[in-house]
């Protein structure tokens, strides 16, 4: 047993998000087995992901604000603090704020057998898309 180091707060990648996004890692995968992978993403208001998906799901727990997650039938949950979104293996979705308010959640994945193929990154969700989805 051991306390894990502390990781530097890294700025979301352009080609991934639109918008001011912080990632603090909390969980890198470890030797076989474990699979696990957690961070902490904080987004600015109107902040969000590009589409992607993960090959084997994804879990979000809001811990602050008001998420929005979508799908690409155009449905949206809109999430709160203590609740907590699964997306299933595949599902292609984007998250992000409100464009008002930050928000913040922690973001929970198993690692694939290739960790570079663990999540899918996609187009970037349109501003038209996002406006309706948040209005």
């Amino acid at each position: 047993m051991h306390i894990e180091p502390e990781h530097p707060t890294a700025q979301g990648p352009a080609e991934w998000f639109t918008g001011d996004v912080y990632v603090d890692p909390i969980a890198t995968r470890k030797p076989d087995p474990s699979r696990m992978v957690v961070s902490r993403v904080r987004f600015t208001p109107g902040a969000r992901t590009a589409w992607h998906s993960h090959v084997l799901g994804q879990t979000l727990h809001i811990t602050a604000g008001t998420a929005l997650v979508g799908t690409r039938d155009g449905g949206v949950i809109r999430a709160t603090p203590g609740q907590t979104v699964y997306t299933a293996p595949g599902e292609e979705h984007w998250h992000g704020a409100t464009p008002t308010g930050f928000m913040e959640h922690l973001a929970m994945l198993e690692d694939g057998d290739d960790p570079a193929t663990t999540t899918n990154w996609l187009e970037h969700l349109s501003d038209t898309d996002y406006e309706r989805a948040a209005s």
